[in-house]
């Protein structure tokens, strides 16, 4: 539902059930978007509710990041990134973080709507300039719709409903679209990153023309808060805060971008990352691993108060999850779905849960971990019908075995389990010769699980070792972040560790996690190469629903779909986020409901920075 992966840290997806989809009036121009209900804000709103408008602007903050950067083009599907694009480039509209699923206007002041839903006109604010003092224009739009689709494949496919884009008139950009009612397209038009077209078709300081299709080291110039002043290619980013920006009082911007400096440190290894947080070479630690949250913040400036520990719920209130390991249906071995059954009950998440994860964690068992609308039981009511409008296109256990992961946890349940996949996998035309699991052809049944750093290291050895009792040689190879993210992008693996990010409001991003079209589209998130009519099918009704109620059900129907073919081993997760910080920073309290929005609502504090020392 968005194009998150390339803008600033902190924007989520929000959502939350509602009785009625959007509300938003058509044919005639609006200052906000929602897909629920009505906006918490009207047009004459001048800040957000959470955050403080009288927040000091001064002071840096530090992040840390695991990998590396090669490029600052934000559209490429090749390459890395570098963090932070988001300072730099906005969007049309942005969400508010205490309401659910509702846009207001940045770069665009208003919006006006097809009555059928048909088309989207974004009027721009004619405030809006680049860095550069050059207006924001709507022939930037186009221009940059334009090579984002023209260079992106996913972002093709993303936007694959949009059949034209093109300057209507002075400052307003017209999207027309190949279907009515589709609610959520102005929604993620809205979303779109704009470029300066001027900028990128000029010439650099050498008097060499810049190319959009390459990418670059150059700073780019954007309309954002912040601006790149310096780097080191690979290892540091400072982004300094633009005096004069466009947007300072624009309402969805004020009490935000609070700082003079925003750096961005990279770290190779993971360990030596922490060791640098430890050390107050950064400022804000978001933990991943269950055991250093029990055992590894024993030292000094915890003990003094100086780094403070703390769980934060609103980072997940907004959004559902689905992660696991995800067997890759490209791979002949993995067609079948009862060797993808199989691996799940070689998965023994209750051992993994008392000897590694310190109990912290849930056991997954939905796509839409999180989200009221997750399935359960059997279907019936509304699900049932829609279920059954498609029956020829489902497997039959959909309607008659619920779906439950296998629970071991004991060596008997383990055995009992391992039992269970031997079996599956015979039933799939494998057999035992001596201790190696082989097919027709003598051939050993033999994956290996692509993993992006040694994290999931230890919880990919209980699938390898387990498997490795009914003859399965599952092999572990991890992988730095650009080797991991170039064979990510071509499908080049058998099983991988990862997931989606699912929001209250599901529509046209599951066509790209899930849909048929993508399962080919290099760059995609189909990661499992999932091509199903009867998923097909689910997700063109779930984005031409016109009533929540529906959109509800058919979420529960294709959830319950997905899990019944065993696209992925479920894994787990904790419902907040873990964060050590060094204690130089206050924010609004309350916190928005759906982010802890750090650093972007957080401001430096100078009476706290002065007794935590350190950093300036």
């Amino acid at each position: 539902m968005k194009f998150a992966a390339l803008l600033a840290a902190g924007c989520v997806l929000l959502g939350l059930a509602a009785p009625a989809m959007a509300q938003t009036p058509t044919d005639t121009w609006t200052h906000a978007f929602t897909m629920q209900g009505q906006p918490k804000y009207g047009p004459d709103y001048t800040h957000f509710d959470y955050v403080n408008p009288d927040a000091p602007k001064t002071g840096t903050v530090r992040m840390g990041a695991m990998g590396g950067f090669d490029t600052f083009n934000p559209i490429l599907p090749k390459g890395e990134p570098a963090g932070g694009i988001g300072l730099l480039y906005e969007t049309l509209m942005t969400p508010s973080l205490d309401e659910p699923n509702t846009y207001y206007g940045l770069l665009a002041e208003s919006l006006k709507i097809a009555p059928d839903y048909g088309s989207v006109i974004f009027r721009i604010d004619p405030a809006a300039r680049w860095n550069d003092g050059v207006p924001v224009s709507a022939e930037d739009v186009v221009w940059s719709f334009t090579k984002l689709t023209e260079l992106n494949p996913d972002r093709k496919q993303y936007y694959i409903n949009v059949t034209r884009a093109e300057v209507t008139a002075p400052g307003e950009v017209t999207f027309t679209f190949d279907q009515t009612g589709n609610r959520e397209l102005p929604l993620i038009l809205g979303q779109l990153i704009v470029l300066p077209q001027h900028w990128w078709e000029g010439t650099d300081a050498a008097g060499k023309p810049r190319d959009i299709a390459n990418s670059t080291l150059e700073p780019p110039l954007g309309s954002g808060p912040y601006e790149l002043t310096n780097f080191d290619a690979g290892r540091t980013l400072t982004f300094s805060r633009v005096p004069d920006y466009w947007g300072l009082n624009q309402p969805t911007q004020v009490g935000t971008n609070n700082f003079d400096t925003y750096k961005i440190e990279y770290f190779l290894d993971l360990t030596v990352q922490f060791e640098a947080f430890k050390g107050d070479q950064f400022d804000w630690w978001w933990e991943n691993t269950a055991r250093r949250w029990a055992t590894g913040f024993d030292f000094p400036a915890v003990k003094e108060g100086r780094i403070v520990l703390e769980l934060f719920p609103q980072d997940y209130n907004g959004n559902g999850i689905g992660l696991g390991f995800v067997p890759n249906l490209r791979r002949e071995k993995f067609q079948d779905q009862r060797v993808r059954e199989a691996l799940n009950y070689a998965f023994d998440f209750e051992e993994l849960s008392k000897t590694l994860f310190f109990g912290q964690y849930a056991r997954i068992d939905s796509y839409y971990f999180g989200l009221p609308f997750r399935s359960s039981g059997l279907p019936e009511g509304e699900e049932l019908e829609i279920l059954t409008s498609i029956k020829d296109l489902l497997p039959e256990r959909v309607f008659t075995t619920p779906y439950t992961n296998p629970v071991s946890g004991t060596p008997q349940k383990l055995r009992a389990n391992l039992r269970t996949a031997l079996g599956l996998l015979t039933e799939a035309g494998y057999s035992l010769d001596g201790n190696r699991l082989v097919d027709a052809n003598g051939q050993q049944l033999a994956f290996e699980i692509l993993l992006n750093g040694p994290t999931i290291e230890p919880v990919a050895q209980n699938l390898v070792t387990n498997l490795a009792q009914i003859g399965v040689a599952a092999t572990l190879r991890t992988v730095d972040s650009p080797q991991y993210i170039n064979r990510l992008r071509s499908f080049d693996y058998d099983v991988i560790y990862t997931g989606w990010t699912q929001s209250f409001s599901l529509g046209n991003e599951q066509r790209f996690f899930f849909g048929s079209s993508t399962a080919n589209e290099q760059g995609s998130q189909n990661y499992a190469g999932i091509a199903d009519p009867g998923v097909d099918a689910l997700i063109d009704k779930l984005v031409l629903a016109d009533d929540r109620t529906t959109q509800e059900a058919i979420s529960r129907a294709l959830d319950r779909v997905l899990l019944a073919h065993h696209f992925i081993v479920p894994s787990y997760s904790l419902r907040n986020s873990r964060i050590a910080r060094w204690d130089r920073f206050s924010h609004p309290d309350p916190l928005p409901e759906f982010s802890s929005a750090f650093p972007t609502i957080w401001w430096w504090d100078e009476a706290k920075a002065t007794k935590t020392g350190g950093a300036s």
